[in-house]
């Protein structure tokens, strides 16, 4: 039996039966589809998705690379079981996908792009929006997704379909291998009628696997953390990815061995299990990154170690530290020279506690690190401290008037500028999932975006945006899109003039904070008056959101107490005290590698070149 339908059609269709399945647990894999229309898929795709309204709900976007964050931050909070798709036109439609892309696929959370392309049958040549390469015909504008992709096609005929798509979903709900999935579909092609075998939509379920350790990596793993004395934890965002924060505690609670959390694990183990230390690495608590310097066993546990967490190879000082990493992905396990335990996270951290029987590290140990630990929390209460209600509050004290309100229902939404750095060494997560930071692209505008996904995806939550006026300008488009569909999330939007972030590290590498800060400057770039004339508050109002202004401590608690009440899209705005600091103490309690200029006249340049060649004279390779 065959049934005929467009490509377009055919592909609405075979998308709205695919399902995911781990642990008994079953999802619809694509919940819905985002669009902005224009000629390469107002015909194909825009036709197919009102011809099967009813099958596959549909999401308008104001903005291509908003639409990827939207649905990269559905794919996070469904735990990767479920995703979004989104599709474009051809041209600007499609090239303003690859930042999302690229952010989708470094994060390891699945997306699904169906952008517009130009004809296959090449009717006309050029077409509008066509990009001529005059030594390569069969290139276009959607080749900028190949290396943001984690598989791409161009389905250049009806039949090639069924290959490509069946390919996209295996992809998709590959614990190791998702990322972005790229369909590029010719406005001819997506038009175009076939017979489709009727089997290709039928149900299908995608399995996604929970492969165990092997039985030599696990026998090493269990000597290496028998004979350590000082071994460390690192849950990064596999942990979340495998729903593994249940067997993590349970490993921590027996073994008695400390966790420390990378950007995108932290909230791994709730902030007051007794061994949960924080954050690691460059923004990390300084109970973490101690343990760290002083550590002979690292346990990654779903981390790629990036350069935050590593400190750009500068923090694990010790000269016998050996590296222990528990991955899916044997790519990572095998990092700084580690010894691979390739599996699960669930599943291999159940299988090491098993093996250890009973094996827990030294009491002295464990009063160190709780005493540092209680240390550090009196440092982060005494930047949440406001004694004044009646003046403007600094950063930490927005988050610590946040922190007073919010519950383990409450998720968190951030991802760029000097908010991630006070987050990840002060945020008190309650839940596994309230912590919802994007630090492998550190992309500045996924913050509103990606809370409207996180909001689809758990409609009973309270969805809190975080971003400051550097991050909201790059990305507002979005507010729109949540007013006219009634997702009520809440942006917290923090005014201090310009770039805070690269402004601190500007002036700590000799830059001066040059073209960072949002200020009438004069001729020669220094800064001069006051802080532009610009209303952001004034802006969200304009694209339909309700806004409050809080000027004071006491004005801003009120103002979040009322946002989180809303059952409307509410924004609260507030200016903080410090606006030419990144973010005031805690400070950086690691370094990170930003290279400064070998030679320069001005002082600031020299003095940060001195600086930075101590530090890079600690770096060393772990082999």
């Amino acid at each position: 039996m065959t049934i005929r339908l467009t490509v377009a059609q055919a592909l609405v269709r075979f998308l709205a039966v695919q399902f995911t399945e781990r642990d008994g647990e079953r999802r619809r894999l694509i919940g819905a589809t985002w669009g902005i229309f224009g000629h390469g898929n107002v015909a194909g795709l825009g036709q197919a998705l009102v011809e099967y309204a009813d099958d596959m709900p549909f999401h308008q976007g104001r903005n291509e690379q908003a639409m990827v964050h939207a649905a990269v931050g559905y794919a996070r909070q469904s735990n990767r079981l479920a995703t979004h798709a989104v599709t474009t036109s051809i041209g600007p439609g499609a090239t303003n996908l690859v930042t999302g892309a690229a952010l989708a696929t470094i994060n390891h959370l699945p997306v699904l792009l169906l952008p517009g392309d130009v004809f296959a049958t090449r009717p006309a040549d050029p077409v509008l929006q066509q990009l001529e390469v005059p030594h390569a015909a069969d290139v276009s504008v959607n080749d900028t997704l190949r290396p943001v992709s984690r598989f791409f096609d161009r389905v250049n005929r009806p039949e090639q379909l069924i290959p490509s798509a069946l390919a996209a979903m295996r992809v998709l709900t590959d614990p190791v291998e998702t990322g972005a999935v790229t369909l590029a579909l010719p406005q001819d092609v997506q038009a175009e009628a076939y017979d489709w075998p009727e089997e290709f939509f039928a149900e299908r379920v995608w399995t996604v696997r929970r492969p165990g350790a092997d039985p030599v990596e696990l026998a090493a793993a269990v000597q290496a953390v028998r004979t350590a004395r000082r071994p460390l934890v690192i849950a990064g965002g596999g942990v979340h990815h495998s729903r593994a924060e249940a067997v993590l505690a349970e490993f921590a609670a027996a073994t008695r061995i400390p966790v420390a959390s990378t950007q995108a694990g932290k909230g791994s183990l709730r902030w007051d299990h007794p061994q949960d230390v924080g954050g690691v690495g460059h923004t990390g608590t300084a109970t973490a990154d101690e343990l760290a310097r002083t550590a002979d066993l690292v346990i990654g546990v779903g981390t790629r170690y990036t350069d935050f967490t590593t400190a750009s190879g500068t923090l694990f000082e010790n000269p016998d530290v050996r590296f222990l990493n528990l991955n899916i992905a044997p790519y990572d396990g095998h990092k700084l020279a580690g010894l691979p335990l390739v599996a699960d996270a669930r599943s291999g951290l159940t299988e090491l506690r098993k093996a250890l029987d009973g094996h827990r590290t030294a009491d002295s140990y464990v009063t160190e690190y709780t005493e540092d630990k209680e240390r550090w929390e009196q440092r982060v209460d005494a930047c949440y401290e406001a004694d004044e209600p009646d003046v403007r509050p600094t950063q930490p004290q927005v988050l610590g008037a946040l922190d007073a309100l919010v519950d383990e229902t409450d998720v968190l939404v951030n991802a760029a500028g000097s908010l991630p750095g006070d987050l990840h060494r002060m945020w008190r997560a309650r839940s596994h999932d309230q912590y919802h930071l994007e630090y492998g692209y550190s992309c500045m505008g996924y913050e509103i975006p990606a809370a409207i996904g996180v909001k689809l995806a758990a409609p009973e939550r309270n969805v809190w945006a975080l971003v400051g006026d550097g991050t909201y300008l790059m990305m507002p488009t979005e507010i729109v899109t949540a007013v006219q569909e009634g997702i009520a999330v809440k942006v917290l939007l923090v005014q201090n003039h310009g770039y805070a972030s690269i402004g601190g590290l500007s002036e700590s590498v000799g830059g001066e904070r040059f073209g960072t800060a949002y200020r009438f400057t004069s001729d020669d770039g220094t800064f001069t008056g006051a802080p532009l004339p610009v209303d952001l508050a004034a802006n969200a109002a304009s694209l339909g959101m309700r806004v409050l202004r809080a000027k004071t401590v006491r004005d801003l608690r009120t103002a979040l107490a009322e946002a989180r009440a809303a059952d409307t899209p509410t924004c609260v705005y507030v200016e903080t005290e410090t606006a030419d600091t990144v973010s005031g103490p805690p400070p950086a309690q690691a370094w990170w590698d930003v290279p400064v200029a070998e030679t320069a006249t001005r002082s600031s340049a020299v003095k940060a070149r001195e600086l930075y060649e101590r530090h890079v004279s600690t770096r060393r390779r772990h082999l």
